[in-house]
């Protein structure tokens, strides 16, 4: 089976202090209190700040579609009611209440898929990745014949 993750972490920083020149003999590391309390400290400061984005964000939205409503509002009562039913003309108000619809249609679609994209790239970036995202993975070895031909002597 593969190694677990932690232990080619271990040995991915082992190597890299053996090709540095910092030793490291294969011991483990020594536990520091302190550092580890720092440490702690840090990730509860990031766990506050990403709530109050969060809520901060979800107002945001809750915001903009409140913008949403008002500015349809406004847009029904300059052009239907005081340019269409003021005229008493039927075809005048048919066509405020189209250009209202294509109006409303037109901005209101392009703000709220504009507001869809960035609130999904946002869930994904900030949400997601600061949520699971811990970029412990496998240490990175470029490719390189020279292994190549060891892998195969083996």
């Amino acid at each position: 089976p593969p190694p677990r993750r932690s232990t080619a972490i271990r040995e991915c920083r082992l190597a890299a202090k053996d090709v540095s020149g910092g030793g490291g003999g294969g011991h483990e590391e020594v536990f520091d209190f302190g550092e580890e309390m720092v440490h702690q400290a840090i990730h509860t400061i990031e766990y506050v700040l990403s709530c109050i984005s969060n809520t901060a964000s979800y107002l945001r939205l809750w915001a903009l579609s409140l913008a949403h409503a008002q500015l349809s509002e406004v847009f029904w009562e300059k052009a239907v009611v005081e340019i269409g039913l003021e005229s008493g003309s039927p075809a005048l108000v048919l066509a405020t209440i189209t250009a209202w619809s294509c109006f409303t249609l037109g901005v209101l679609m392009c703000m709220e898929s504009l507001s869809a994209f960035l609130h999904a790239l946002r869930l994904h970036w900030v949400e997601f990745m600061g949520k699971f995202y811990q970029g412990d993975g496998l240490c990175f070895q470029p490719f390189s014949f020279a292994r190549l031909g060891e892998a195969d002597a083996e």
